[in-house]
């Protein structure tokens, strides 16, 4: 499944998915059985790849969506899309989350006037995500920019002063993630 990874690169005809619908490999056309077991790990999977985290932490988030009151696969999504780095590429700062993540590592974002260089840092209602003043990062972010159309309508963007607020937590329906999170659930629970 194209899940629009590598930025830029998804757009064209360069696309992987889009030359070869078919795992690489001597067996990649041949058909498989998928087992119930399968489809719900290949979901679980496609999110992980999809936010770019790996095994640990994505376990720890669902750990604490299940504590959470509320539907545990809509609260694993609404913290993962709540991360910092997913915030800075859903305003359209970065073309890609992997490059999102670069930015922020490097120091070139705020929250509330705080040099924050966690990608996890997970933002709350009212937060403003800024550039560093004076960033060497800035150009990359203008070009980034321009790519964007628009933005969730749970953030505010300000493409021109380089900021975006947090309205609201996101709702299920305002996350355009490609996954079916009660399957998440359902291997988690086994």
């Amino acid at each position: 499944m194209k899940l629009f990874l590598k930025g830029e690169r998804c757009l064209t005809e360069k696309c992987s998915v889009e030359r070869r619908s078919y795992p690489p490999g001597e067996h990649g056309r041949g058909r498989i059985k998928q087992s119930e077991y399968l489809i719900q790990l290949r979901e679980k999977q496609k999110a992980r790849r999809y936010y770019g985290i790996l095994e640990k932490q994505f376990r720890g988030y669902y750990n604490k969506a299940s504590r959470r009151s509320g539907i545990t696969g809509e609260e694993l999504l609404r913290m993962l899309e709540q991360r910092l780095d997913n915030v800075v590429y859903r305003l359209g700062f970065a073309a890609s989350r992997a490059q999102a993540r670069q930015l922020i590592r490097h120091g070139h974002f705020q929250v509330n006037g705080r040099r924050v260089n966690i990608p996890s840092y997970q933002v709350r209602p009212n937060d403003v995500v800024s550039m560093k003043a004076g960033s060497p990062a800035e150009q990359v972010i203008r070009d980034a920019t321009d790519l964007t159309a628009s933005v969730t309508p749970w953030l505010q963007a300000d493409h021109d002063n380089l900021t975006g607020k947090i309205l609201k937590l996101p709702e299920r329906e305002e996350i355009d993630t490609p996954v079916q999170e009660q399957l998440i659930v359902e291997l988690y629970s086994k």
